[in-house]
């Protein structure tokens, strides 16, 4: 393919990933009240959280709130909708540049980039943008501060802290790309553990809403194992250029055996403890 064919094929796959946005668009827009509340879930929690027995956002501008239900959210939550597709596309296009044996991993990709995509934001949901909000809302309170969030503000916050976290989780992928291109290798990734995990703490600390430590430590952990699981698959994937085989056996009985191990703790703790399950994390308390 010449030069310009590749630029007509770029030209197709970004309208396609476009078309495919637009009707998720369109479908999460009829959707629109029921997305904020999901949204908004995060900061009605943190407001009562804090001994707030009235939680509320404000509007300031008119158009606030119409902006951000009817056209930013549904926007945010159609990148999630519609990456499957979106990352398809991307497949398709460099796929004619990989060898026939490479091109059979097209599903497995999308599956697991989009999956990591989701998965990082749903992490960021659920967990560290509750805790970050809670942390930051409940500053000054005992000087007599009343907090006063408006929507623009809080939907800033939680669209740079869920759309960060997701495209963090895609490290893995991007690991076992520039592998499968012979940039990196395992042994060099082992080698330069320690200034990834340097890194990977600086931007932890960019991305975390709050200053303190546990709050870092919610984004940086994930992080670092997300930075060794994609020197697994990367070794994967040297292992088998080299014509090795991973001893998938061993590894699958000893995690079910940890599997068990842990499913009798949380039951132990659960039936002599008085503890139980609860949506949020830690997900088990008395």
């Amino acid at each position: 393919m010449s030069f310009l064919g590749h630029l007509e094929e770029l030209r197709s796959r970004i309208i396609r990933a476009m078309m495919g946005l637009g009707v998720a668009f369109t479908l999460c827009l009829v959707f629109g009240n029921k997305l904020w509340e999901i949204a908004s879930a995060p900061a009605f929690d943190a407001l009562t959280k804090i001994g707030l027995k009235d939680p509320h956002l404000t509007i300031i501008e008119p158009m606030e709130g119409f902006t951000i239900i009817y056209f930013k959210l549904p926007l945010v939550a159609s990148l999630f909708v519609a990456s499957p597709w979106v990352i398809y596309q991307v497949w398709a296009f460099i796929a004619p540049g990989l060898y026939k044996r490479e091109r059979r991993w097209a599903i497995p990709f999308v599956l697991i980039t989009a999956g990591l995509f989701i998965a990082g934001g749903c992490f960021a949901y659920f967990v560290a943008f509750r805790y970050g909000l809670a942390f930051l809302l409940s500053i000054g309170l005992g000087g007599g501060v009343i907090p006063m969030v408006s929507v623009t503000t809080y939907f800033d916050l939680f669209v740079n802290v869920v759309l960060g976290v997701a495209l963090v989780f895609e490290l893995p992928v991007i690991i076992f790309f520039l592998t499968l291109l012979r940039i990196l290798s395992p042994r060099w990734l082992l080698g330069h553990s320690r200034y990834a995990i340097l890194a990977i703490v600086v931007i932890a600390a960019i991305v975390t809403p709050t200053p303190d430590v546990f709050n870092l430590m919610l984004f940086a952990v994930p992080m670092c194992a997300l930075y060794f699981v994609g020197i697994f698959a990367s070794y994967l994937l040297v292992l088998k250029r080299e014509g090795g085989r991973f001893p998938w056996g061993k590894v699958l009985w000893w995690t079910a055996w940890v599997l068990v191990v842990i499913a009798g703790c949380v039951y132990a703790a659960i039936r002599f403890y008085h503890y139980h399950l609860v949506r949020h994390w830690p997900f088990l308390v008395r």
